[in-house]
């Protein structure tokens, strides 16, 4: 603590004696209608709850300014006639940075003096207008917020309802789903894991996100029923989105901290010009300490990670709007026995040591064109790269040494998706694209059967291809506002898969009624479906791919939902759902179902015979954050089972049956002018544990290794989980400057998470591995 102390005292002694002036910001944005993209001139808008009132008009080109406001938090109001009101909350004003906004605002379809409308606000409907159910806006300033959030939209989502996270990993377990069936897309095309060693504790997992807070923008998260655009995707989709840099003026953030050290900058390419450019580059703390203080830092400098984020905005006066944009993650992580000399300190007759390296990239073109008044094209070149080189070793009391894996895999793809976005009129707008994804892939899997036998078998080869593959998918999707009150979307998405030459044809359906202006109630149907990670399908038994023709696993997905406005900033929310999943890889008369598999790699032959069902309800209570304050209350009560290879009902791996969150935070203005924010934010999560498949401890004595139970598979619980978050944090503004200093804990209360059984042959006894994983961020940033 005394550490912590002096670091807020040194910020504290950077502030002048004697303030002159108190520290001001800027918000510039652009108004646009959300059905046809185009801007709107003329729209009034004004700061809520002002005195005396603060507000301007948008220009010719949908364009506003509000200059020279005190810093703090505003919501803002925009009206037009003819389209209903729309409100942004929660804007954060810094004397560094200016805040640009994107406000989409509804034409109104009703005759003036009908009914009185609520406002439109952003925290309360997603950014694709065709999704009317099971969707939500987050932004990142909430990732950095929010307890828990660690500036990971990943970890920030485990506090919605029906979202299950852990501490080892930012994997997102979507209503009992595996984090596997879930979708991430950026700049709106399918990408890779934008993780940090991405799969390394658990399959669709990482360690920590590769996407800075400094490049992302607002984006939005799917939990089922979700509308035509998506597609290869079971859970749901976080469909994540790059900000323009500032096209006026040049804005440098620099941050040290406990997880990285990185450096953005964004600006104008020329004063005066539209076209921007944005930045972000982050390096390892632990590795750069490890270069330095090898002898300090020890076994923590294994892991070394770096990622660089930027994105170039062009707009032209007539050939529409171009993007070019990418992301590149580096990871080495080299596990070392920190005892290997002094075998008495073992916990067992072997050590493991290993070397994990992977390399990612995703990145593409992207371009946007209006035809007409009405409609815009939207197209896009991009492509994801993924390499893969593990290494394992098991190091034995007499120091030999058996190699237990060596796994190479390279996956790359090149895509170009294309969509036409048509207002037919205030009551209709349709969405028509396609997408052609041409796959590449080299893999070359080596690794034992039994990881913890002793000594090991010889490695085996069981997957191994090089090769590329077609896959193809197509959508049309409506939305129709039959009066003022009713709105339903209708859509088709069809997949075809050229290497196992499987085709799906799948409907999609919505529909929303505002029953009363602080009332809504909503459904949503969708069929989904997902082909395999592409290793998965060059599985080989007996030289043999016996999982070539895998066919997509599919669901029916089902969700209801109710909204209630209680006042300006406290909404009530329940959702209940149900998703009924068949066409399952499972193993043949085996208990295994990919719905629970949890390894990056896969060894077994997989059949389509699988079933699942998830079915539950969810609870959301929010209040936004207005007077200083703001708090989440979450309640998630649901059943998840599934049927392996053998045809028997059991309980999913992730059916934790229940999970309660609370969150809340406070934000005090402190400083002679109250120019600077002192902010802390507290989460508890209740959870259920997790399942597992109990093992046989006399069978796993007498055969000196681990014989699990699968009788029981999946039947016993891990005991149920209080798990602790909270962010403190502290901003001070300057004229054009800011300094920040956070301290972000993640599972505060040391909560242990399950790792699977080995067997000790000091005790000759089999062992429950748990761990507990403690996360502490301590960071310094300056933005000027």
């Amino acid at each position: 603590m005394k550490s912590i102390y002096k670091i807020f005292l040194f910020i504290t002694l950077l502030q002048p004696a004697l303030l002159v002036a108190q520290p001001v910001g800027n918000i510039r944005g652009v108004v646009t209608d959300v059905a046809s993209g185009q801007t709107l001139p003329f729209v009034s808008v004004v700061l809520l709850h002002s005195d005396p009132i603060i507000g301007t008009t948008t220009d010719s080109e949908g364009n506003f300014t509000l200059n020279n406001l005190p810093v703090g938090r505003y919501d803002i109001e925009c009206s037009f006639i003819g389209f209903e009101p729309s409100v942004f909350r929660e804007i954060l004003v810094t004397s560094a940075r200016e805040v640009f906004l994107k406000i989409a605002m509804r034409e109104n379809i009703q005759e003036l003096g009908e009914v009185v409308v609520r406002p439109r606000v952003n925290k309360e409907v997603p950014l694709n207008e065709m999704a009317l159910a099971g969707a939500r806006m987050l932004s990142v300033e909430e990732a950095s917020r929010y307890a828990g959030g660690f500036d990971d939209p990943a970890r920030l989502v485990t506090a919605f309802a029906g979202v299950a996270g852990g501490m080892n990993s930012n994997g997102i377990a979507i209503r009992g789903n595996s984090p596997l069936f879930l979708q991430w897309r950026i700049e709106g095309v399918e990408a890779i894991n934008p993780t940090h060693f991405s799969d390394m504790t658990g399959v669709g997992g990482g360690i920590l996100t590769a996407l800075s807070a400094q490049v992302l923008g607002n984006s939005d998260f799917f939990t089922g029923a979700f509308p035509a655009q998506y597609g290869n995707a079971l859970s749901g989709v976080f469909d994540m989105q790059l900000r323009n840099g500032n096209n006026q003026n040049y804005e440098y953030t620099a941050q040290i901290g406990t997880l990285g050290v990185e450096f953005a900058s964004e600006g104008p390419f020329k004063k005066g010009g539209r076209a921007s450019y944005l930045f972000n580059y982050r390096y390892s703390s632990m590795a750069l300490m490890g270069d330095l203080l090898p002898d300090l830092v020890t076994e923590a400098a294994g892991m070394r990670y770096q990622d660089f984020t930027f994105k170039m905005n062009f707009p032209t006066q007539r050939s529409g709007t171009f993007s070019v944009w990418g992301i590149g993650i580096k990871d080495h992580y080299l596990m070392r026995n920190s005892n290997s000399t002094d075998t008495t300190k073992w916990d067992n007759i072997f050590e493991g040591e290993g070397d994990y390296r992977q390399t990612k990239a995703v990145g593409g073109v992207g371009h946007r064109i209006f035809i007409g008044e009405n409609s815009y094209l939207r197209s896009s070149l991009s492509g994801n790269y993924n390499l893969n080189k593990i290494g394992l070793e098991h190091v034995y009391t007499d120091m030999s040494r058996f190699t237990v894996a060596d796994m190479k895999n390279t996956n790359w793809n090149v895509a170009f998706n294309t969509y036409l976005n048509t207002k037919f009129s205030a009551a209709h707008t349709n969405r028509t694209g396609l997408n052609v994804t041409r796959l590449f892939y080299d893999l070359d899997y080596w690794m034992v059967e039994d990881f913890f036998q002793v000594p090991p078998d010889d490695m085996l080869n069981f997957a191994k291809s090089k090769g590329n593959s077609t896959a193809l998918s197509a959508f049309s999707q409506s939305v129709f506002r039959l009066n003022s009150r009713l709105t339903t979307s209708v859509g088709l998405h069809g997949m075809y898969f050229r290497l196992n030459e499987k085709a799906v044809v799948e409907p999609r359906a919505s529909i929303r009624w505002q029953a009363l202006p602080r009332h809504s109630f909503g459904f949503a149907y969708g069929k989904h479906s997902r082909r395999e990670n592409t290793d998965y399908y060059f599985v080989l038994v007996n030289d043999e791919f016996v999982n070539k023709n895998l066919d997509f696993a599919k669901a029916h997905h089902f969700v209801a939902s109710y909204d209630w406005s209680i006042s300006e900033n406290l909404r009530f929310k329940v959702e209940p759902y149900f998703q009924h999943l068949y066409n399952i890889p499972v193993e043949k008369n085996s208990v295994m179902s990919i719905i629970n598999h949890r390894d990056f790699w896969l060894m077994n032959a997989l059949v389509n015979e699988g079933k699942g069902r998830n079915y539950g309800i969810d609870f959301t209570l929010e209040r936004y954050l207005h007077g200083g304050y703001y708090y989440l209350f979450t309640t998630s009560l649901f059943e998840s089972r599934y049927t392996g290879g053998d045809g028997v009902w059991r309980n999913t791996r992730l059916n934790r049956n229940f999970i309660i969150n609370a969150l809340g935070g406070k934000e005090w203005k402190v400083g002679r002018q109250k120019q600077n924010i002192l902010g802390a934010s507290i989460r508890v999560t209740l959870q259920g544990g997790e399942r597992y498949i109990p093992i046989d401890e006399a069978a796993s004595i007498a055969e000196q290794r681990i014989v699990y139970n699968y009788s029981h598979a999946y039947e016993p619980q891990l005991p149920t989980e209080l798990v602790g978050h909270f962010t403190v944090s502290y901003k001070i503004n300057r004229d054009k400057l800011t300094h920040g200093i956070s301290l972000q804990m993640i599972n505060v209360t040391g909560t242990k998470e399950f790792d699977g059984y080995v067997f000790n042959y000091f005790t000759n006894r089999p062992e429950r591995q748990m761990g507990a994983v403690v996360i502490p961020n301590i960071s310094y940033k300056i933005e000027f």
